[in-house]
């Protein structure tokens, strides 16, 4: 959801003062993390998981507020749309039966989010892009009644100066100009957050980045927008062109754009990303906290207005010291709940693996290549060829097969994560790719049948997804 804020007008005082706060909390961050005083705690995981309202028609339904009234919940927030949602899961070390304990919260709260949606005549949708979503959809009038939104939306038009252009080619071409930021609800991610120690930080972030075009391709699931078929996962093209800002002149080495892949790895301190926001990236919610500077308020909210897919973040450990977030924003949503803990389990194996092995020797792979690989895996799913440590070209499906389930396995067993959980989760995600049937491929197949719309796809996702039966077992039928 991100950090909501009070003010909805701004002046030139506000954005200079932010920016003196600003420098100063970078500042105390790059002496805290200088002199080791961040977290050393083992990591824990954590995730936030978006999800759609939609009505018996399948179209997206305008309801988050009486939904989020009834349920009560305080693992569940509002997102940009009126009809998006927010499930967080509860923090958890990620070892022993982590996935499991967090498959049994996550359903408790879906179920619990199912049935109060059902009482407004509503079902919930776990899917990386509605299907079945119209553009006449992404007004204003849909936007969340929340301020870090209004304003959001105010900046990032003022500083493009023109409409967003929308256009992507995939299988078809989706083109058309759009004058606010509510094309960004289209999205809805599982985002996976990991607390590492901070000597660790900087190569997991690295690892997360070479992770990024096997995660982005195994867990696909946005082919269609706006009746497009497009990319295997087309949240990625369409978060980046909605939410840009153009280029910043005045920046200090040239132009980064705010939602991108990044500009490279963190070679020697995840400082480096809190440097280059203060740096490169002008201000857009200038909201002034009385907090103490080591409250970080400044600083975690002009980061939350930067969406690398890989993005680091500053938190507390429950003893108020401050601690470093790996947050991985490729994974669609979806297919089901089980689909998502079993995306989860991919991503922090092989993650960790990827770490240990920098960490060990160094980064195996040109920062350029681990971004063109990542979309290359966005368009063209387990099909991509992408380039690997080798040098050489690597089917991405024969590479997860033969390499990366395998490093995922080893990722987990060096966390202690109970063989159990491991062989369950991670066998969910082999039969996913042995079957070929990512939520993407399955969404394709079923519009090839006779008679197929986007609007009985749809009908028939929604119930594959209540069945909790994961998508590589689903019939196309």
């Amino acid at each position: 959801m991100g950090q909501e804020i009070n003010l909805t007008l701004f002046n030139d005082d506000h954005f200079d003062l932010f920016h003196q706060k600003l420098i100063e909390e970078t500042q105390l961050l790059k002496e805290l993390i200088e002199h080791k005083q961040c977290s050393e705690l083992p990591p824990i995981a954590g995730f936030e998981i978006e999800a759609w309202l939609i009505d018996d028609n399948m179209q997206a339904a305008p309801n988050n507020v009486s939904f989020l009234q009834n349920l009560n919940d305080p693992l569940a927030f509002p997102e940009l749309a009126k009809f998006n949602i927010e499930l967080n899961g509860i923090p958890k070390s990620l070892t022993a039966d982590v996935f499991s304990s967090l498959h049994k919260d996550l359903l408790a709260t879906w179920d619990k989010s199912c049935h109060h949606a059902k009482e407004l005549g509503n079902h919930i949708l776990i899917i990386g892009t509605l299907p079945t979503l119209k553009p006449s959809a992404m007004t204003l009038s849909n936007m969340s009644d929340m301020n870090r939104y209004r304003v959001l939306n105010e900046q990032i038009l003022k500083a493009r100066g023109k409409p967003i252009n929308l256009d992507i080619v995939g299988l078809e071409h989706l083109k058309f100009d759009h004058y606010d930021v509510m094309l960004e609800a289209a999205t809805t991610s599982l985002q996976l957050h990991t607390q590492v120690p901070l000597n660790q930080a900087h190569h997991f972030y690295n690892a997360s980045i070479i992770a990024s075009a096997a995660i982005v391709a195994s867990c696909a699931n946005a082919p269609y927008l706006f009746g497009k078929n497009l990319w295997h996962e087309s949240r990625i093209p369409l978060f980046e062109q909605a939410i840009e800002t153009g280029g910043y002149g005045g920046a200090i080495h040239g132009p980064l754009k705010r939602v991108s892949f990044g500009s490279d790895y963190a070679r020697a301190s995840i400082m480096e990303c809190f440097q280059e926001n203060l740096e490169h990236f002008p201000i857009l919610l200038p909201e002034l906290f009385d907090d103490p500077i080591e409250k970080f308020e400044h600083l975690r909210l002009h980061n939350g207005t930067i969406w690398r897919w890989n993005r680091p973040l500053i938190g507390f450990d429950a003893d108020n010291t401050p601690h470093i977030r790996i947050e991985h924003r490729t994974p669609s949503a979806g297919p089901t709940i089980i689909d998502s803990i079993a995306n989860a389990a991919f991503y922090y194996g092989l993650t960790m693996n990827l770490s240990t092995e920098i960490m060990a020797t160094d980064i195996p792979l040109p920062f350029t290549q681990a971004k063109d690989n990542f979309y290359q895996a966005a368009r063209f799913g387990l099909d991509s060829n992408i380039v690997w440590f080798d040098d050489s070209k690597q089917n991405l499906q024969k590479l997860i097969q033969a390499e990366l389930l395998p490093r995922a396995r080893k990722g987990l067993q060096s966390l202690k994560t109970d063989a159990k959980d491991i062989d369950f989760y991670l066998g969910i995600i082999e039969q996913r790719i042995a079957n070929k049937q990512t939520g993407s491929q399955w969404q394709r197949q079923f519009m090839q049948l006779p008679n197929a719309s986007l609007q009985n796809m749809t009908q028939a996702y929604l119930e594959h997804q209540y069945s909790e039966i994961p998508v590589s077992q689903w019939e196309i039928s």
